[in-house]
């Protein structure tokens, strides 16, 4: 099954790797003969359903902790496989959601203008005069 990350990008079942060992917890009686931990293995240079333009950007991210050009998620938050495996998937490919996204466009400082200055220090009197009549004027 083909993992779908954006309408436009998925990819395909071939490029991802699993691997399966015991998870460390709770489990009961399952804990030593199930295999519930799930570890996602996804090369980002080897993929061909990546454009290089994603490849570059993937790659030269800062969010993302990559071993030898490859994104590694591992789940063992439930003591199914198949949950972690669900889970792992989503994070995968909320991973790659957010690492294509676009960066937003930085702002460019500017002057402020002479009317938003003016209305600033008028503000200022104002408040300025509400306080100073809040005042008691007792003379002794």
């Amino acid at each position: 099954m083909n993992l779908r990350i954006k309408s436009n990008l998925e990819i395909p079942a071939n490029e991802i790797k699993w691997r399966f060992t015991r998870s460390s917890g709770a489990g009961g009686q399952n804990v030593n003969k199930i295999d519930s931990r799930v570890e996602i293995i996804f090369n980002v240079s080897d993929s061909k359903a990546l454009s290089p333009f994603q490849k570059h950007r993937i790659l030269n991210h800062d969010d993302v902790k990559l071993i030898n050009n490859c994104i590694c998620i591992a789940v063992q938050d439930n003591r199914s496989q198949y949950q972690n495996r669900q889970l792992a998937l989503s994070r995968l490919s909320s991973t790659l959601r957010d690492l294509l996204k676009q960066s937003p466009k930085k702002r460019r400082e500017t002057m402020p203008t002479r009317s938003s200055q003016r209305k600033r220090v008028d503000s200022k009197k104002k408040r300025g005069e509400l306080k100073k009549n809040r005042q008691s004027k007792i003379d002794f």
